[in-house]
């Protein structure tokens, strides 16, 4: 198997195990700092991530579906792992520490959180894009970079749906939790 497909998933073990350490430390140790250590570890994964798939690339790989996702994988987590984070955290306070139960979000207010992470959708595929488009100019090969551009068009519509889904909730607001 291709060292970018074990890169990306040990890169996502790699993202929940740090985080659970981190996690288990604050909450049942009670040391914040360590805690906070294992949970910064999070970015040092995608520059790992960012590394090997540019060292794959200098040496001549063809880029392939996989390298396509590693960008995907680099701008989606530097936007969104804070809050996979902070998710993670509510939920681990809820189950295991007692904590409050995280709240259901419904109506307008659903609607504003959807399109907050849609637009957070679109910083990551901003990101993203800036690294496809920085592997096909360093490649500077067409017949080498023909699946990354192809990506760009996935991405984009996956992105478009993501809004359209987002605003649909305006106009059909999701339901109250049922009890």
């Amino acid at each position: 198997m291709n060292i970018i497909i074990w890169t990306i998933i040990a890169c996502e073990i790699g993202f929940w195990v740090v985080i659970a350490l981190g996690l288990i430390t604050r909450y049942f140790f009670k040391n914040k700092r360590l805690g906070f250590f294992f949970l910064a570890l999070t970015p040092i994964l995608d520059l790992i991530l960012l590394i090997v798939t540019a060292v794959d690339l200098t040496n001549g790989a063809t880029a392939t579906q996989v390298h396509a996702i590693a960008a995907v994988y680099l701008g989606i987590s530097v936007v969104f792992g804070k809050s996979m984070i902070q998710w993670a955290d509510e939920r681990f306070l809820y189950y295991f520490q007692k904590g409050p139960q995280p709240r259901w979000k419904s109506g307008y207010e659903y609607a504003r959180h959807s399109l907050k992470g849609s637009l957070k959708h679109l910083v990551a595929f901003v990101i993203g894009v800036g690294f496809l488009v920085t592997m096909i100019y360093l490649i500077n090969d067409p017949t080498r970079t023909e699946t990354l551009q192809s990506m760009l068009q996935v991405w984009a519509l996956v992105l478009g749906i993501d809004f359209a889904i987002s605003l649909s909730y305006f106009i059909w607001p999701r339901a109250e939790k049922p009890r």
